[in-house]
């Protein structure tokens, strides 16, 4: 242990310990702007100059390793003057947007020019550079992340994120040098052009609002408002251990029911549990893998439930896509049966005959999550996507007392109860953990496997493995970074018939759209949390789910059955693929988006319909199709879709219609120029009946 003194107070901290964990030990305040714990610190901003006796130069803090003896100032006059004088240069810079930014009241640059009333000394320098026009600072063509990098701070902490100390996905690096340094996306390629997974690591690090989360919680609170939808939502198990870390609150606390009653108050009709569906994920996913296993065939199976994930097995390893569980994820789950399951007819002959759809809202950790809910197949299902830190700007914007709502609060049935087994899913090793439970009693073996898994949990990066008995060894991957380790050799085909990849650290407790903290060990005290509420849960095995057991006597039959297939399993495609285009194209059929189809066509394209309609010509004969010839779509259960025949053959462009029919399509695609880049279309399509 080191002993040192910071304002003349003592403390003791550990061996390594810098001069900004001995600070905060003895409760002293430094700002900072370039430092988050889990990630390397570059002291960039220099917000975080201390004096050290002894040393001839002030040093930054977050870097300084603490030595004994060290007797540091943090609040002399020259140091307050520099951090005055820094501050001020980098408002120069910034946009005076706050009142309609997306992060304001959490913006660190504001809370620091709020706290020290400062004041502009500069004229307005924006960012950018004139002879590079290629590094654009507006991007919002992701429907995940927006970027904005003329409120960047340089802190580097988004490239960091992505880069070998994070995510190792290198999407963000600096270009330029001086005052026309900027973070940039590779080769200047916009978001949704590049290889982004849309994990959402870099928002939760921006200490600013150059990178956010797509926001949809002005349109949500819109819809509520009018009131003239009937309306639901769901909430993730992470959220509920995380959401009170926005209102001030001790991490770990469990809002279980100040959530549910907020969610009241802010207008939904039905609020429901996303945990109802992960018990129903766990109930297809582990039929599946004993299917698989059984056959020896597609094995390992990899969990599908991070879209993070999909996105970058779909985007650098589509030939895995085979290993892929084809259940849909928990959100996706929840949405299908919300809109187009039987709860849909207790709402009234209008939903029955698809006239009318319930207004369906999930709350999310996870950024990737509204990519998900875009994808095709998948579109419609949801119909907005909040992240944890929209709910609570969502509750603050409504003025709701959060940490003065009761905790006694209950989701609505049929769609709310669930186990303990749904809980977990939000931490690493909580998907693997829950299904092995379900596993191990469809094979007879609950009595004599445990319940917990302790092997499996954790929050730390890498590979956890174990051996079930019975059933096979299964290991977990903490981190995308972790899965792309492990799978630079071709060992786990054979070491493993089960592996779990969470994309973020900590899985949905460290997702890219929760609360940002910057205490070091947030991650073990959300996951504390939720294995607290497993722990007391009176079920704890997704099979007895009551209402679970209802839906499949009612109406899914058994796990895998047909009915199952159709409402909650999904289809992959390589990235950039024939495949995709014709799944996103028919996606735009199906939903009746006359202009989202033509924007996937060549101007002079053409389309062979094997029907009535005969050839097209052109992508504007396409959308009047579409807009003026088609029948009106249905909603609800009447919603109409096509489906893939294969979930995940690659090369596969065999289709089954809503009929039934068995259809062959045959695409040729081109790529045409679209301002500095060029965009891939259908040049020529052919449906073939058979």
């Amino acid at each position: 242990m080191i002993n040192l003194s910071v304002n003349g107070r003592l403390v003791e901290v550990p061996d390594g310990a810098t001069i900004l964990d001995a600070a905060r030990e003895a409760g002293v305040y430094i700002p900072t702007l370039c430092y988050y714990p889990r990630l390397p610190s570059h002291a960039v901003c220099r917000m975080c100059l201390v004096d050290v006796e002894g040393e001839a130069r002030a040093q930054p803090a977050c870097v300084t390793k603490a030595k004994s003896g060290d007797i540091v100032e943090t609040d002399s006059r020259d140091l307050q003057e520099f951090r005055k004088a820094d501050a001020e240069w980098l408002l120069a810079r910034h946009p005076k947007e706050c009142m309609q930014c997306e992060v304001n009241g959490a913006c660190k640059l504001q809370n620091i020019v709020r706290e020290n009333q400062l004041e502009d000394r500069w004229e307005y320098l924006p960012r950018g550079s004139t002879e590079h026009p290629e590094h654009r600072l507006t991007d919002h063509t992701s429907p995940s992340i927006w970027r904005d990098l003329s409120k960047c701070v340089e802190c580097g902490l988004c490239a960091e994120a992505c880069g070998q100390a994070g995510q190792q996905q290198y999407i963000i690096g600096f270009a330029e040098r001086g005052s026309e340094r900027l973070p940039v996306n590779v080769f200047d390629q916009s978001l949704a052009d590049t290889k982004c997974i849309s994990c959402g690591q870099c928002t939760l690090v921006c200490p600013v609002g150059a990178l956010i989360e797509a926001p949809h919680w002005h349109d949500v609170l819109n819809i509520l408002d009018s009131r003239r939808r009937i309306s639901a939502v769901q909430v993730a198990p992470a959220t509920r251990v995380a959401i009170s870390e926005e209102f001030g609150m001790k991490p770990g606390t469990v809002s279980t029911g100040r959530m549910i009653n907020a969610l009241r108050q802010l207008g939904f009709d039905y609020v429901f549990d996303t945990n109802f569906a992960a018990d129903l994920t766990v109930m297809e996913e582990a039929t599946e893998f004993l299917v698989r296993l059984r056959s020896q065939k597609k094995l390992p199976l990899f969990t599908s439930c991070c879209p993070g994930w999909v996105n970058w097995v779909e985007i650098n390893r589509p030939d895995l896509l085979p290993h892929l569980s084809t259940a849909k994820s928990p959100q996706q789950m929840h949405g299908a049966i919300a809109k187009r399951g039987p709860f849909a007819a207790t709402l009234g002959p209008d939903f029955v005959e698809g006239k009318q759809e319930l207004y369906v809202v999930s709350v999310m950790p996870c950024t990737a999550k509204k990519d998900e809910a875009m994808r095709p197949g998948l579109s419609g299902d949801i119909d907005h996507v909040l992240t944890t830190r929209e709910l609570a700007r969502m509750i603050r914007a409504r003025g709701i007392a959060f940490d003065a709502l009761s905790e006694n609060g209950e989701f609505d049935n049929p769609l709310g109860e669930s186990t303990g087994a749904g809980q977990i899913f939000g931490a690493s090793g909580g998907v693997m953990e829950a299904v092995a439970r379900t596993a191990s009693h469809f094979v007879g073996l609950e009595n004599s496997l445990p319940l917990e898994w302790q092997q499996l949990r954790g929050v730390s990066q890498g590979v956890k493995s174990t051996e079930i008995a019975g059933i096979g060894k299964v290991a977990v991957c903490n981190g995308i970074a972790a899965a792309q380790y492990m799978l630079q050799t071709e060992t786990w085909r054979d070491d493993y018939v089960a592996i779990e990849v969470m994309a973020c650290v900590g899985g949905c407790l460290g997702g890219g759209g929760e609360p940002k903290s910057m205490d070091p060990l947030i991650l073990e005290k959300r996951a504390q949390a939720i294995y607290a509420i497993d722990k007391i849960a009176p079920r704890r095995r997704s099979y007895e789910n009551q209402e679970i057991q209802k839906l499949y006597a009612s109406e899914l039959v058994e796990p895998n059955s047909v009915y199952a297939k159709v409402l909650l399993h999904t289809s992959y495609a390589a990235r950039n693929s024939k495949r995709l285009l014709l799944m996103r194209f028919l996606d735009c059929v199906d939903r009746r988006d006359a202009a989202g189809a033509a924007r996937l066509f060549h101007p002079d394209g053409t389309w062979s319909t094997a029907s009535p309609f005969g050839d097209l010509q052109g992508a504007a004969v396409v959308e009047a199709l579409i807009k003026n010839h088609l029948p009106p779509r249905k909603y609800g259960p009447r919603y109409e879709r096509h489906r893939m025949e294969s979930a995940a053959d690659i090369e596969s462009l065999m289709v089954i219609t809503s009929a039934g029919e068995r259809c062959r399509f045959s695409l040729e695609l081109e790529s045409i120029p679209e301002g500095s880049q060029s965009r891939t279309v259908i040049k020529r399509l052919v449906r073939e009946i058979l």
